[in-house]
């Protein structure tokens, strides 16, 4: 007879999931202490990502930066190419794959959601989720504020204007803004 998968196996099978759970209370437990250790060492010896922060996540280059006022809800979902650079305030709820693309840069105060919420509202008091990776392409310009939503992917050389909602693919090489974002 087998076992009922966890629900980190349903996290990362993107299957529906209670988000409260031991396991993943841990993890997230463990991504807030790497965020911790990130915020306060100084900039000296925190380098561009501290090191705590850095081997939580599943790939990171040597060249990526991370200012700091930075959360994650795991970090063993995000990916950072090379050249990657990350300005303040910077959310990612990486419940799924968090990939950011070589010589990308995301703005302050960036959100990065793969959580989505059942839309069922008492599968909702359950608690139930799933998370929809986030692809964001190279040389892609995510401006501040911006707020890039769960299932999306932003193609290279695209460029998401500050305050601007993605709720849908953005093709390669345009610019979005606004709420919903939309090709200028």
């Amino acid at each position: 007879m087998t076992s009922a998968p966890s629900e980190l196996e349903k996290m990362t099978a993107g299957q529906w999931y209670s988000c409260l759970d031991p396991e993943l209370d841990a993890m997230r437990a463990r991504a807030h202490d790497a965020v911790y250790e990130h915020s306060l060492l100084s900039p000296d010896d925190r380098g561009d990502i501290a090191p705590k922060l850095r081997a939580l996540f599943a790939s990171c280059a040597e060249d990526a930066r991370i200012e700091t006022r930075f959360h994650c809800a795991y970090g063993v979902n995000i990916t950072l190419g090379h050249g990657v650079f990350i300005n303040v305030g910077c959310t990612i709820l990486d419940t799924a794959l968090v990939s950011i693309g070589d010589h990308s840069m995301l703005g302050p105060n960036v959100q990065i959601y793969c959580a989505q919420h059942h839309k069922d509202p008492e599968l909702r008091k359950q608690h139930l989720e799933i998370g929809l990776p986030v692809t964001i392409g190279k040389n892609v310009w995510i401006g501040g504020g911006a707020i890039i939503l769960p299932g999306v992917c932003i193609g290279d050389d695209a460029i998401v204007g500050a305050g601007s909602v993605v709720t849908k693919d953005v093709a390669p090489g345009v610019t979005v803004v606004g709420n919903p974002a939309r090709v200028i």
